[in-house]
């Protein structure tokens, strides 16, 4: 394919829209709920996704201020989430095992985690200067990438930085195959997530190859994503063996906890392999390369 013929989806309309988007659910209700928290949040991973492989052409040079503001408002809600997500899980994990949560359901952390919030129509002091935080963040951030001067970067040259980007998690993926550590695995996820959102942009290139690599990258990020949700569970409980303290139901429930997780990581690296085995290259996983001339 001659790069006069690469025809891809236009940046700044999609980034804009992904901040102004973003901006409406912020207003939706004084207290953002837990499906608000989770929109936003992946509305900034997309946006960020896209400044990472396009910000480089802001004649501005804003590439760096606005990926850190769309961090921080991640950073904000991250807390808002985990309290969510713990919930979820713990519930999810007692419709698997009742009889096991029978006899720990007592244990102070559990219950605490496990208990439902009362509900608020008004946002405490911290939720409060959160969101006008938030609301800052958004508005300079959304102004300077709707009203800026950002080039139209010529598509090859997207298509070289998407190589870089799908180079770079092809790495971090060999690293995780050698050494499986949690930390190694969350930031497997991330990367995979920003190439997921960055080929979004090329599918008007070849769309039934590319949706099939978003499918494998989605279900890679979500098996990778439901680990971590279990790795970050353990983590709050403050599970430690050997521990005279823990009783044997407790125990049985972390290895429970560890086979899914072990379930989990054998999905995701079937779809990883897939995706970045050692030899294969960006031009063979979509399908197509550009050449020059």
């Amino acid at each position: 394919m001659g790069s006069e013929t690469l025809r891809i989806r236009e940046i700044k309309p999609v980034l804009s829209g992904y901040i102004s988007k973003s901006r409406e659910l912020l207003k939706i209700s004084a207290v953002p709920d837990e499906d608000t928290i989770h929109d936003i949040r992946v509305f900034m991973k997309k946006s960020r996704a896209v400044l990472k492989i396009a910000g480089h052409v802001n004649s501005e040079g804003h590439q760096d201020r606005d990926l850190m503001s769309l961090k921080q408002v991640g950073q904000i809600m991250s807390h808002w989430r985990d309290k969510s997500v713990h919930r979820k899980t713990l519930r999810d994990l007692r419709k698997e095992y009742p009889s096991l949560f029978s006899k720990i359901e007592s244990d102070e952390k559990i219950a605490g985690l496990m208990r439902k919030p009362e509900e608020v129509t008004e946002p405490d002091e911290e939720m409060k200067s959160g969101i006008m935080a938030i609301d800052d963040l958004l508005n300079k951030t959304y102004f300077r990438i709707r009203f800026g001067e950002i080039q139209k970067a010529e598509a090859y040259f997207l298509l070289d930085q998407l190589e870089l980007s799908f180079g770079a998690v092809r790495n971090i993926y060999l690293e995780c195959r050698n050494s499986a550590r949690p930390e190694k695995i969350h930031k497997f996820r991330k990367r995979s997530k920003d190439l997921l959102y960055q080929m979004y942009f090329f599918r008007p290139v070849n769309p039934s190859r590319i949706k099939q690599v978003e499918k494998r990258l989605e279900r890679l990020a979500m098996n990778l994503g439901k680990y971590n949700d279990l790795y970050q569970l353990l983590k709050t409980i403050g599970y430690v063996y050997p521990d005279e303290a823990n009783p044997p139901a407790m125990d049985e429930l972390v290895i429970r906890i560890r086979e899914m997780q072990d379930d989990y990581l054998t999905g995701a690296w079937k779809d990883a392999y897939k995706c970045f085995c050692p030899g294969k290259n960006l031009s063979d996983l979509i399908g197509f390369k550009v050449v020059e001339g």
